[in-house]
């Protein structure tokens, strides 16, 4: 197992969050970005920095996810085609997107720009709560669990 975080809009809280799985269990994490990153801390920290444009970070999320890593992302249509591919993805908020609960997220978030190009101000998505951290750690330490016992 690996995690693919898509770091161009990781919250700095859950990079650190990775930053420590990644020290305590050799899960081999890496970040995905369009911007150089300096992450250290273990030696199974990577980064990986692909070329400015649309969707490129996910492109390349996509190509190298294989079954059972666990991708990192805020992104809806990206975690519906890693799921595609048997991957497991989580959100910031520690919200598991499963096959059957990404394709209700995926019509949501289309309404939603939908609503927003007719003019209508469909507000931000809140700060990360203390309860959001919480429910990350959570699920973050289930796939670690996961790792450990499979070694």
């Amino acid at each position: 197992m690996q995690i693919w975080v898509d770091a161009d809009a990781c919250p700095v809280v859950i990079r650190e969050m990775l930053v420590r799985a990644a020290f305590r269990s050799g899960i081999v994490v890496t970040f995905v970005a369009n911007q150089a990153l300096r992450i250290t801390g273990a030696a199974s920290i990577r980064c990986l920095q692909v070329p400015k444009g649309f969707d490129v970070a996910d492109n390349e999320i996509v190509r190298r996810v294989n079954v059972g890593d666990l991708v990192i992302s805020n992104d809806i249509p990206l975690a519906a085609e890693v799921i595609d591919k048997g991957a497991f993805a989580l959100n910031s908020r520690g919200e598991l997107l499963t096959r059957d609960n990404v394709r209700a997220r995926l019509n949501m978030r289309d309404f939603l720009d939908t609503m927003r190009a007719s003019g209508v101000d469909t507000g931000g998505s809140p700060k990360l709560s203390q309860a959001d951290r919480q429910a990350f750690a959570n699920e973050l330490d289930k796939f670690v669990l996961k790792f450990q016992r499979s070694r």
